[in-house]
């Protein structure tokens, strides 16, 4: 019988280097898109899947992550006395039930694994999912949601995956590839980081997971893998013909908020998407069209 899926683990201990000066004193995951920061968009995706409980895998300097999913009685009681009460409705919706955020401390960064390892504890003999919250996926369906759809009907371990150029593959974990429906992928393989010339697809895994516990064995032996660091990748991969593994082409638009232009991307397609936004945005989306065009550009 399937588990029902009701953990997620949110590595958060990456530094941040590439929005330096601004992540010097914030985690880039607090870092907004539109009026929302990365984090939160990621804990309610999780939400919209069942998730129930969560485990933020932190570094030094994280602690406002935190805090943003605490009760804020001082900002509340401010708001009340000024009679917002739209704006004291939205911070409701961002706070969690007592007891349903966890966190722990990955001290080294020494890779993806290594922090997946890290809450070892939290996951048990649990499925649980994962979710890269610079990873930012703008669907009609959750994204998660959808894995955890597919999760409940094939059980093992399901993975979002996405084509990306060949000439790219060098970046990304990149699935061998079986049975092939147009949708649901059969796992063969996984490759962490493959050169072009010899990767064995152009599938590659995004940001949304959902594993079984056996993983966690796997990570604990701390292997090197690329970059001389514990990849969650080749973990995966000693999980396949052990239990099902499936990769989804997921619906919807991933943004890459790792990355300047990507985040900047998503912040225009998340505000055309909002009714009170969309109109002013494609105004001056106009304008600076406009402008593009008269300086030849």
């Amino acid at each position: 019988m399937t588990k029902t899926l009701r953990k997620a683990v949110l590595p958060v201990a990456g530094l941040g280097t590439r929005f330096l000066p601004a992540t010097k004193a914030t985690a880039k995951e607090m870092l907004p898109v539109v009026d929302k920061p990365l984090i939160q968009y990621a804990v309610e995706e999780a939400r919209a899947a069942g998730i129930e409980q969560f485990c933020l895998v932190t570094g030094r300097g994280k602690t406002g992550i935190v805090e943003h999913f605490d009760v804020a009685f001082e900002l509340e009681a401010t708001l009340r006395e000024r009679n917002k009460l739209r704006e004291l409705a939205m911070l409701h919706e961002s706070a969690s039930e007592p007891g349903s955020i966890i966190t722990v401390r990955q001290q080294v960064p020494l890779g993806l694994g290594h922090a997946i390892w890290c809450a070892r504890a939290f996951v048990g003999d649990d499925p649980f999912a994962i979710l890269l919250p610079d990873d930012l996926v703008l669907s009609e369906t959750p994204c998660l949601k959808q894995l955890a759809d597919v999760y409940a009907k094939t059980g093992g371990n399901v993975v979002a995956v996405t084509e990306v150029p060949r000439e790219q593959t060098n970046r990304y974990g990149i699935l061998e590839v079986g049975e092939d429906d147009g949708r649901l992928v059969e796992v063969r393989g996984l490759v962490e980081k493959p050169d072009p010339a010899v990767a064995p697809s152009n599938l590659s895994i995004i940001g949304r997971y959902v594993l079984v516990a056996e993983v966690m064995t796997h990570l604990a032996r701390m292997e090197r893998g690329a970059g001389n660091e514990v990849q969650l990748t080749d973990a995966m991969a000693k999980l396949i013909g052990r239990t099902p593994f499936h990769g989804l082409r997921y619906e919807g638009r991933r943004f890459d908020c790792g990355d300047k232009v990507g985040f900047l991307e998503a912040q225009i397609a998340f505000a055309l998407k909002r009714p009170d936004l969309g109109p002013a945005v494609r105004r001056f989306l106009r304008d600076y069209t406009d402008e593009a065009v008269a300086a030849g550009a």
